[in-house]
């Protein structure tokens, strides 16, 4: 039988039953921990506002959203979303899942650090970066039920998150800090690295080959 967490059932088929195994298997518990309460954190706001949703996709996303930050997962040169987007891609593709949902699992985590897009696509898209928004900066805090929340952070402990994650984002992509270039993963380069500096949009407006 499915556990249930905060009126949310784990998914337990074979395909999340293995999607968490990888998790297990090239995480840590900090990202254990933190994609679970980010699943049920979101599946909880889609009950709360009546979405439709497919908890399944859900859940592969949630588990997978942060695994571009992992040795085993991290390419040389692309944004850590991307890379945990790309592995879960893949990892679909084996079980025949349709194209239309591989490609939704794949956008929920590669926007999943894009505000002002992601909550604005469709419910699975949303409702992670939602998740991932209340778990790490605390959106929507004062609007999530209470009991509901305490009840996923005793299933999924917290553990010190605050000062935990942000070394571990540094650690997913110190080696390729230029990816960060445009998204709000900057802040985390320059938090350890005051004196680096990417690019600048308005200088690379300014100096493009263009002649006029």
């Amino acid at each position: 039988m499915a556990q249930e967490i905060a009126g949310i059932k784990i998914p337990d088929s074979q395909l999340a039953k293995d999607a968490a195994d990888i998790l297990r298997d090239y995480g840590n518990d900090l990202l254990w921990n933190h994609s679970n309460r980010v699943f049920l954190f979101g599946a909880i706001n889609g009950e709360k506002a009546k979405q439709k949703y497919d908890l399944e996709l859900l859940y592969v996303s949630a588990l997978f959203h942060d695994l571009g930050l992992t040795k085993a997962y991290s390419s040389p040169d692309l944004r850590f979303e991307v890379d945990g987007a790309n592995a879960a891609r893949s990892f679909l593709q084996q079980y025949q899942i349709p194209a239309q949902s591989v490609q939704l699992v794949w956008d929920a985590i590669a926007l999943h650090t894009t505000p002002g897009v992601a909550e604005h696509k469709e419910s699975e898209v949303a409702l992670l970066f939602s998740g991932v928004g209340l778990d790490v900066m605390g959106d929507g805090f004062d609007q999530f039920p209470v009991e509901k929340r305490e009840e996923v952070t005793k299933a999924f402990p917290r553990n010190n998150f605050k000062n935990e994650i942000i070394p571990a984002f540094y650690e997913g992509f110190k080696h390729k800090p230029e990816t960060t270039f445009g998204n709000m993963k900057e802040d985390v380069v320059q938090y350890f690295r005051p004196e680096y500096k990417n690019n600048n949009f308005c200088s690379c407006i300014l100096h493009s080959p263009w002649s006029e």
